[in-house]
């Protein structure tokens, strides 16, 4: 036997282990984007891990202070852009703060159905990639179906399915064709539940899924609190913030729907959390449809705005958290400071602790399951 030879024997007994630093990414298949993690390891278990980010930088908020207001659309609808409508939406409600605009009763119902059609297709992306990550094809092949067919209805009205530049200041770009609205209500209140049902069926029942979420980094509200963390990854520790909520914009204070939340605090519940957001998120666009007012889509502001010297902070619930536009005015065209709050950023920067203690085969669950987009993380 090898182990009684005297050196082997010697080794062993004299042997320290020592911790290796393994990095992953930026090149990753599972890495959801150019991210790269510096994992120490002891064997296969995770004793400090350090996120490196960057490799996507453009300097958008840079950019956007030599462009006029207007011109600064096009730029937040590439910050995440799997979110864009709701970049659109909180970089709008800060102009329109800062230039004491008023936007109209059919618009702001507008602007809340696409944000929550656009929290639809963003958490299907994430339940597809979670399911790749995880070692399933099927999830995400799955999750591409619905997605697909709301991202018909976006391009019928703005022309556009990734990158549709669709609101404007006071109100949105032009209305939408009835008959698109009848297909869309028809399909969100039969199909696209039909498909969340058999997404549970799929995945939410799995025991080997469930077997390898449950229990995983776990996070308490406090923790959370300490890392800025928002959104889903919160309220799946139980806290209740919820800006749409908390602070109302839009039409939500007029809808019924409830906020999702989650005591367990690890990745089973973050999953939970998301699941349950997709359906409340059709229910409310259902009920933006059924109770649509006529009216005007867009007040008339000026085509070179200036808005007053000033600045302006709002807080805006994206589909991965608070997201945040700090604006300052000097009252040129032109914005004299941009600064973006990403919910992204911040909950990835919890990783080192949700990573902590963990094995190496877990971290890409862990890592999915935060539903980070580099764009807006880098910026």
């Amino acid at each position: 036997m090898i182990e009684d030879h005297p050196r082997v024997g010697r080794l062993q007994k004299d042997a320290v282990t020592e911790s290796i630093v393994l990095n992953m990414g930026p090149q990753h298949p599972s890495m959801h984007g150019v991210f790269h993690m510096q994992l120490e390891l002891s064997g296969e278990t995770i004793l400090a891990a350090r996120p490196v980010i960057g490799y996507l930088h453009r300097g958008i908020e840079k950019l956007a202070e030599h462009r006029t207001y207007a011109q600064c659309m096009v730029l937040v609808d590439r910050l995440d852009y799997i979110s864009q409508y709701c970049n659109e939406w909180a970089y709008c409600r800060a102009i329109e703060r800062l230039a004491r605009i008023e936007v109209p009763e059919r618009a702001e119902w507008l602007r809340t159905m696409y944000a929550e059609l656009v929290r639809v297709t963003s958490h299907l992306m994430w339940f597809g990639s979670v399911g790749l990550d995880l070692g399933g094809w099927t999830p995400v092949i799955y999750a591409f179906i619905p997605r697909e067919r709301i991202f018909d209805f976006f391009e019928a009205t703005t022309g556009s399915r990734l990158m549709p530049n669709y609101l404007r200041f006071g109100g949105v770009k032009e209305d939408v064709d009835p008959a698109e609205m009848e297909a869309l209500h028809a399909y969100l209140a039969k199909d696209l539940i039909d498909a969340l049902d058999e997404f549970d069926g799929l995945v939410t029942g799995n025991e080997i899924f469930l077997s390898r979420q449950r229990g995983l980094a776990p996070m308490t509200v406090d923790q959370a609190h300490a890392w800025g963390v928002t959104g889903p990854m919160l309220r799946a520790c139980g806290s209740t913030r919820d800006l749409r909520i908390d602070t109302p914009y839009g039409v939500y204070d007029r809808l019924d729907w409830e906020s999702c939340t989650d005591t367990r605090g690890d990745a089973l519940a973050r999953y939970s959390v998301r699941m349950r957001e997709m359906r409340e998120s059709a229910k409310m666009a259902l009920q933006c449809i059924e109770r649509m007012p006529a009216g005007e889509v867009r007040t008339k502001v000026a085509r070179v705005l200036r808005p007053p010297e000033g600045e302006v902070y709002v807080r805006h619930e994206s589909t991965r958290g608070e997201l945040g536009f700090h604006i300052v005015s000097d009252g040129s065209p032109k914005p004299y400071r941009f600064r973006v709050r990403s919910p992204a950023f911040m909950n990835v920067s919890s990783l080192p602790h949700l990573c902590a203690g963990a094995k190496i085969s877990e971290f890409f669950a862990i890592f999915g399951g935060i539903d980070n987009v580099m764009a807006e993380i880098d910026r």
